[in-house]
């Protein structure tokens, strides 16, 4: 397996992580996981500094010296980092809302409060695609944000229904989790200077979505996107 790079430095990297793909073997067990992949990649050490859900895809942050990635690390402890968050979900949610549901930090922890913003980009008959800029960064906070307004993201094995996962395996060959991290915004660890990167959906989410009649903006990189969405809405 080999990994699309989206943005090199001398001291920041990001890649375009598919779904499947735990990020770093402390977080899981693996033969192969995505810090490998990445070291591969660029023939040196990479430093994670934020992570995404094994059956999450889209971009991921390395820092390239310890340095590097305590300055971007604690950006993402200070929630100073900006998401986006593209997720087919079920039912039609409103237009746009907040979601203020404290959720534990790691799994078993105390709640904490997490705030996560959301838009409704297209509407389908018994579903929906949602863009999701989390403000906080805890454990499946999109997921359980989701869930929590009764609208489970498809392709959750943990917050959705068997039923509606089955038949979008089964009409439309949707293997994994509907979610995707679109686009990742910080500051520089040099210069200070906005650095923003976004992935394009893979074509495992691809496929489904032009089946389902998804707009084809959705989910593009570039001045396809309507209207550039970390724009809008609070830090996250």
């Amino acid at each position: 397996m080999q990994l699309s790079l989206l943005h090199l430095d001398d001291r920041v990297a990001a890649f375009a992580k598919p779904s499947g793909l735990l990020v770093h073997r402390g977080w899981g067990s693996a033969p192969v996981v995505f810090v490998d992949l990445a070291e591969r990649a660029l023939g040196r050490k990479v430093y994670p500094v934020h992570r995404l859900d094994r059956a999450t895809s889209g971009v991921l942050l390395v820092a390239l010296d310890p340095a590097a990635a305590a300055l971007l690390g604690a950006q993402f402890e200070q929630g100073l980092a900006r998401k986006r968050y593209l997720a087919l979900v079920r039912g039609v949610p409103p237009e746009r809302g907040c979601i203020d549901h404290p959720i534990p930090r790691r799994e078993g922890g105390p709640r904490v409060p997490a705030v996560t913003d959301f838009e409704r980009l297209h509407a389908l008959e018994r579903y929906a695609v949602v863009e999701a800029r989390p403000r906080t960064g805890r454990l499946h906070q999109v997921r359980r944000h989701l869930k929590h307004i009764s609208h489970p993201i498809i392709g959750d094995v943990n917050y959705g229904k068997g039923e509606h996962n089955r038949l979008f395996r089964e009409r439309y060959a949707l293997h994994r989790l509907a979610l995707h991290a679109a686009e990742l915004a910080v500051a520089h660890p040099e210069t200070g200077a906005p650095l923003r990167v976004a992935a394009p959906l893979p074509d495992d989410l691809r496929g489904p979505f032009d089946q389902l009649g998804v707009p084809a903006w959705i989910g593009a990189v570039g001045d396809a996107i309507a209207s550039p969405p970390l724009d809008r809405g609070a830090p996250g």
